[in-house]
């Protein structure tokens, strides 16, 4: 009798164990599946496609798109994309100015090597509508192939139902990339979006 009950209950063990195992690698195939159904969405500016985490300063500047810095004595000049940049480097304070009240704040990253400044990928970028704005210019701005003006905060809980937010953002958190849609709580209008490719980056070097 004995016996019987040890061997009941090493079945038992073994049952659960086996389950245990199982959900674990469905887990982890649904993680897994998630990853890789993680789809990179397009900003375009003027017909120009910008994917974030993939297009290169050079680029964007061979089709004819101004990017700026602020240099050393905090004058905002146009990049030199031969200027040489560290390997394994975030920089911040890039600019693509439409007008002064159209504007994407933009950030760069290079890879194992020193490259020129030219090489490095678009890493994040961030749309500002000011008041006033020219809208002859929204209408070269998309996102994801949606025109800014026809983005409104219905549409963008309809195309991505499996975000989340309220009536004046919408945004996903996936495992490679962040996005951000903020709209006008009174009208429901698109007022600027941000789609930021993930990089671990030490904030505390020098």
């Amino acid at each position: 009798m004995k016996k019987k009950k040890i061997r009941s209950l090493l079945c038992f063990m073994m049952a659960v164990l086996m389950l245990s195992l199982t959900a674990c690698s469905t887990s982890d195939e649904g993680s897994e599946d998630k990853e890789a159904t993680e789809v990179l969405l397009p900003v375009s500016i003027g017909g120009i496609e910008i994917k974030v985490g993939e297009t290169t300063i050079q680029s964007l500047m061979d089709q004819g798109l101004e990017i700026s810095w602020v240099d050393e004595e905090y004058n905002r000049i146009i990049v030199d994309p031969t200027t040489e940049l560290e390997a394994k480097t975030y920089y911040t304070g890039g600019s693509i100015d439409l007008s002064d009240n159209v504007f994407f704040k933009v950030s760069f990253v290079t890879d194992e090597k020193m490259v020129p400044l030219g090489e490095a990928v678009i890493a994040y970028i961030e749309l500002h509508v000011l008041p006033d704005a020219d809208q002859s210019l929204l209408d070269q701005i998309a996102f994801d192939g949606v025109p800014f003006k026809e983005m409104t905060q219905k549409k963008a809980v309809e195309k991505y139902s499996d975000w989340s937010g309220d009536e004046i953002m919408w945004l996903n958190y996936g495992t490679d990339y962040k996005y951000l849609l903020t709209f006008d709580i009174a009208t429901g209008d698109l007022t600027g979006f941000t789609v930021e490719r993930k990089y671990d980056v030490d904030w505390t070097k020098k």
